[in-house]
């Protein structure tokens, strides 16, 4: 959150439900001096709207990509770009990539992904 806000990403909103891990991202954008220009919030993900969001990124395990593609699809704006960090979301294509192994991201952006599943969901037998 804090470095998408040093890219000049705003809002720079995190969301996170474990206690520690909500204190020590306060913590950490307090030391680096970004208190009250970043915001964590403690709330569930999957119950935040995200349909006014354009950059989303995530840093979770791979067996959450799935039901989150479903998720993100549903919500996020064309214009939406979502950069997800350590694990790539196994059914999209990434727009582009950087890092490689644990420092790796892919990012996506949504009116590409949406049609290439748009192009696959057409071209498959019914």
């Amino acid at each position: 959150v804090v470095e998408a806000y040093k890219q000049g990403l705003r809002p720079a909103v995190g969301y996170e439900l474990n206690p520690w891990l909500l204190c020590l991202s306060n913590y950490r954008a307090w030391k680096a001096g970004y208190r009250g220009k970043v915001s964590f919030l403690k709330k569930d993900l999957w119950k935040v709207n995200l349909s006014d969001c354009y950059n989303v990124i995530v840093f979770l395990a791979p067996s959450v990509k799935p039901p989150l593609a479903v998720k993100l699809l549903a919500e996020l704006p064309d214009e939406a770009r979502v950069v997800a960090g350590r694990f790539p979301f196994p059914s999209w294509t990434p727009t582009s990539t950087l890092g490689q192994g644990l420092e790796q991201a892919w990012a996506y952006d949504m009116k590409e992904v949406r049609r290439v599943a748009q192009s696959s969901a057409e071209g498959s037998p019914v």
